[in-house]
């Protein structure tokens, strides 16, 4: 049920790439305290994106989960920046993160909802 999505300029080596995914899934799944199984990672890189007027290294990350406890948000982000910056070298200032709290009615799957 949760779901990361991050979009960035860069455009990292096919390894990095699921490199990466493999840790933003673990992550996610941490930071959260929920079940890997259930957590979906999107990578999308080499968009055309800037921030600030520039076009350096930058990300933005949309992450949507059940139950995301508001309280949290900023402990989330810092370990969403902490990956990021590590994996893909965007520096922390220049990542946004949208965070959703999704209704149990509204996220679908396996023919059903939660």
């Amino acid at each position: 049920m949760p779901y990361l999505s991050v979009r960035t300029n860069l455009s990292p080596e096919p390894g990095s790439r699921e490199d990466f995914l493999e840790q933003a899934s673990r992550r996610v799944a941490e930071l959260l305290g929920k079940p890997e199984r259930y957590v979906m990672v999107n990578l999308k890189t080499g968009q055309d994106m800037r921030f600030g007027g520039t076009d350096a290294p930058l990300a933005y990350l949309e992450l949507k989960s059940i139950g995301l406890p508001a309280e949290r948000t900023g402990e989330i982000s810092r370990g969403l920046c902490e990956l990021v910056s590590g994996a893909l070298g965007v520096p922390a200032e220049r990542i946004y993160i949208e965070f959703s709290d999704a209704e149990r009615h509204l996220w679908g799957w396996n023919g059903g909802t939660f």
